[in-house]
């Protein structure tokens, strides 16, 4: 499968780690002179832009975290001028302030050549029609994918998200070859295809590009019949750069990190300790590609590892495993941390329907958790028995997972509510 920019995908680890080393002393620099935050930062930490001469010293530098960039709303983090913008996004500020993140152009070309990269893995090519159904806006999915296509040469189709009939109209008569969407809604864009009665088959879609939320193998294997398509996973976050962070190739071994633009640690999430290669912990990235927002040692919360074997595919770049869960999204109940992934990952491995929701709640001293699940069709004109033994069988799974009981209720089909954006798994009435 052709690779992108096989100069840098593909290079020797001598050669990533020197265009490191010099993007990073240049970052610092940038930020140091031009942020006053930075400046404070590292004076604090008794460090100085000339104490940094390889990529080896990223270590004396201090964090960075998603409340710095609340604190400092909206453009206290640039480290250019407003008139050097040439576009801003932001996340939805649903726990807080947003965060802003700024762009000059070369940020843009940045991020559009790492979302090339990711499609161009997915087996894109210049003579293919890239159907975006991300939504378009501050969010950063639509447009990342859609600037990501035309520095391919694709052609890029901005469906964004909703009226998924639309959506289903679109991909017969404008024959688009990959989708790009956030997995939960590939899942009901294959399930609104079946119910059509339309056979997948007739589609010209060949593969998919789906992030921006959580998801497992399993539920990659039911889009990939439900759509007849290979599924690829893409990594993001807005405060970096949105989607073309990372991604997968065909060996679906790991996302790549275009580590010439985003420099990746694993740190221990308790002591900030830099943790080696293969072990789970904190995902933390340095831009050292970009030049209005150039955060520094950014803790994204991610929990995962980081591999830095040649892949099969031939890339060299270090690998990130799919993350884990969020240590911010991580559920504790009853002293156990409890990730939403795992329970997804439970669901699927027993064939249940992947449309499922987390209740916790309060009774007493007591949390206590609730997950509903959604049956097959099949299994919903079973027996109330029938029922109550698959109820008792998922409980049995996820208590030998989780060391923790859940309470199961099987629902009927299509009852829980469907997400055109990023679904939501966990209902916390605690009042933590």
């Amino acid at each position: 499968m052709p690779i992108y920019k096989p100069e840098i995908e593909c290079a020797s680890r001598d050669y990533l780690r020197a265009l490191q080393s010099a993007r990073l002393i240049k970052m610092v620099k940038n930020a140091y002179e031009n942020v006053p935050f930075y400046k404070q930062k590292l004076d604090e930490a008794g460090v100085s832009p000339d104490d940094i001469h390889s990529i080896d010293d990223i270590s004396k530098l201090p964090f960075t975290v998603k409340t710095d960039l609340r604190d400092n709303y909206p453009f206290g983090l640039f480290a250019v001028d407003k008139n050097d913008l040439v576009r801003i996004h932001a996340s939805s500020g649903t726990t807080g302030k947003p965060t802003v993140v700024g762009y000059t152009q070369a940020d843009i070309d940045v991020w559009a050549d790492g979302a090339a990269r990711a499609i161009s893995a997915a087996g894109g090519k210049k003579d293919d029609i890239i159907h975006v159904a991300y939504g378009y806006g501050l969010f950063t999915g639509g447009l990342g994918l859609h600037y990501g296509a035309e520095k391919l040469g694709a052609t890029a189709l901005p469906a964004s998200s909703g009226n998924t009939n639309r959506q289903i109209q679109m991909l017969q008569d404008f024959e688009s070859d990959i989708i790009c969407c956030t997995p939960s809604y590939a899942m009901f864009i294959g399930e609104t295809i079946r119910d059509m009665g339309i056979d997948p088959k007739s589609l010209k879609l060949r593969s998919g590009i789906f992030g921006a939320e959580p998801w497992t193998d399993e539920m990659r294997k039911q889009i990939e019949e439900l759509l007849d398509i290979k599924a690829y996973d893409i990594y993001g976050l807005s405060e970096i750069a949105g989607p073309g962070v990372s991604y997968n190739c065909e060996c679906q071994n790991g996302l790549h990190v275009c580590e010439d633009y985003f420099y990746p640690e694993i740190i221990d999430p308790h002591t900030g300790e830099v943790l080696p290669d293969g072990e789970y912990g904190e995902l933390v990235f340095t831009c050292i590609g970009k030049e209005a927002l150039p955060l520094i040692r950014y803790r994204t919360r991610d929990i995962c590892a980081l591999n830095r074997e040649k892949c099969a595919c031939g890339r060299t770049t270090v690998r990130m495993e799919k993350p884990r869960g969020r240590s911010d999204d991580m559920l504790i109940i009853r002293g156990i941390n409890v990730f939403p992934s795992q329970v997804e990952h439970v669901l699927l491995s027993l064939n249940m329907n992947p449309n499922y929701l987390i209740i916790v709640d309060r009774k007493g001293v007591l949390d206590t958790m609730e997950v509903q699940v959604e049956m097959n069709p099949e299994m919903f004109s079973d027996t109330v028995k029938g029922i109550e033994k698959e109820e008792k069988k998922i409980e049995n799974a996820l208590q030998s997972t989780l060391n923790i009981h859940a309470n199961v209720r099987l629902m009927a089909p299509g009852s829980l509510p469907r997400s055109e954006g990023k679904a939501k798994r966990v209902i916390d009435n605690r009042k933590l």
